[in-house]
């Protein structure tokens, strides 16, 4: 071999020398970084950029915070969907209040409004390939030696499997944020305006004359319906151009950037979250960023019947016959002939939920430890969850009609287990899942 050979070989060897112990150096480094909690491979999210509201929007924040516009005069869209909880129900009541006089309860507690600008319209097809997990290095990293969180319930016996998904509302009825601000407006038990020409006549006002003829011109109010539909746009405007509704600076946002650092609890219970033999959450609740590294919504946009229990304090409830029903009714009723999906709700996303106060579709739960606890129990030991009736046997999954009790989700874990099975999480399980979605509520510090 030629000098100038061996001396190419030596170079060759000695970088990838060089190369193996940089690599070797990044490892420890990373493996130092999980150990004190922080993301062993921070990434840069892409969050929306801030811009000055338009004047559009200027418009629609002004219209959702004035009562004047429902029924009563008192309720506006900020009452159920309140800036200071997250743009969700200020209070724990299983559904608000509403109605011309103020004292009619509704049908369902009131979603948060955030994180809404990138819910798809609804529809029912294949899975949605954008919704998967994405195998990130570094997410699986932290979550050691678990699988990562899968889902197989709630799809239509076709091939490929067709899933409901998207929407506004628990029953997705609204395809968009005009359409989900145009509903509360003549809903009887909500703002309970009897039509539009009720609503564009509370419009018809100093204040809001001049910006909406300047915006959508002169004869905006000769048409009611057209004036409505302009005022609710603005509305729509103001949720998707505010930062306040999607600010994605959560400590889950900046550990996800290398910014924070997990608690001991904390770092548990988002590998509990992602363990598919013990919460499972993330199947569901989508805890990556996507390929382009918008920050996770903790959602898959999706249904499922669930089985929570009924809940006696709502009102529609002293009916016995009554039964809320999801994508098939009450509320909707395009989608009854779909009996497959009946009792199925959306799936909505986890971010501020710490800070809620009331949870699933009928109001059932009020701490979030005990929704954990209904996901952790409903199979394993069904006594705990479910009353019994006046016969002394167990009412399990009573807020479903026996017709379609089929459809509730027995495949997915935890929900594959029987009664008497171990339950997979602990006590201590169930705190540690609830500190880590503790790190998803908004306007997250660093300790100076």
């Amino acid at each position: 071999m030629s000098r100038r050979a061996v001396v190419s070989v030596s170079v060759v060897v000695v970088l990838a020398l060089l190369a193996g112990v940089a690599l070797y150096g990044a490892t420890l480094r990373a493996q130092a970084r999980e150990m004190l909690g922080y993301n062993p491979y921070p990434l840069r999210l892409h969050r929306p950029k801030q811009r000055p509201l338009s004047a559009m929007a200027r418009l629609g924040e002004q219209l959702f915070h004035d009562p004047s516009l429902s029924a009563s005069g008192k309720q506006s869209c900020a009452s159920c969907h309140d800036p200071a909880h997250d743009y969700g129900p200020p209070n724990a009541l299983p559904a608000q209040l509403g109605g011309p006089e103020l004292q009619q309860q509704g049908m369902r507690p009131p979603p948060s409004l955030k994180y809404l600008e990138r819910q798809p319209n609804f529809s029912i097809g294949p899975d949605n390939p954008q919704n998967e997990n994405v195998n990130l290095q570094q997410l699986a990293a932290q979550a050691a030696d678990t699988q990562r969180g899968t889902k197989q319930a709630g799809v239509a016996p076709a091939k490929p499997a067709m899933v409901p998904q998207g929407g506004m509302f628990w029953d997705g009825r609204a395809d968009n944020l005009q359409a989900q601000a145009y509903g509360p407006l003549l809903n009887p038990f909500e703002m309970a305006n009897p039509d539009a020409d009720a609503v564009a006549a509370k419009l018809d006002k100093p204040q809001y004359r001049k910006a909406l003829e300047q915006l959508f011109g002169p004869n905006i109010f000769n048409d009611s319906r057209l004036l409505v539909a302009e005022a609710t746009s603005a509305i729509a405007r103001y949720q998707f151009e505010s930062p306040k509704f999607h600010p994605y600076d959560s400590k889950y946002d900046a550990w996800l950037e290398g910014k924070a650092r997990f608690t001991a609890q904390e770092k548990r219970g988002y590998a509990l979250f992602n363990d598919p033999q013990k919460g499972n959450c993330a199947a569901c609740h989508v805890d990556q960023p996507t390929p382009d590294h918008l920050p996770p919504l903790f959602t898959d946009f999706q249904y499922e019947a669930l089985g929570v229990p009924r809940n006696p304090q709502l009102k529609v409830n002293d009916d016995p016959n009554y039964f809320d029903i999801g994508l098939c009714g009450p509320m909707r009723s395009d989608m009854k002939a779909q009996t497959q999906y009946c009792s199925m709700f959306l799936t909505p996303t986890l971010r501020n939920t710490a800070r809620r106060q009331v949870f699933f579709h009928n109001g059932r739960y009020h701490k979030l430890e005990d929704v954990v606890r209904f996901y952790d129990l409903r199979e394993t030991q069904p006594e705990r969850i479910y009353p019994k009736g006046a016969d002394g046997k167990l009412q399990r999954y009573d807020d479903v009609p026996p017709a379609y009790r089929a459809n509730i989700d027995r495949i997915d874990a935890p929900f594959d287990l029987k009664p008497g099975d171990t339950p997979p999480l602990d006590e201590q399980d169930i705190r540690d899942i609830v500190a880590f979605i503790g790190t998803l509520n908004d306007g997250w510090m660093p300790r100076q």
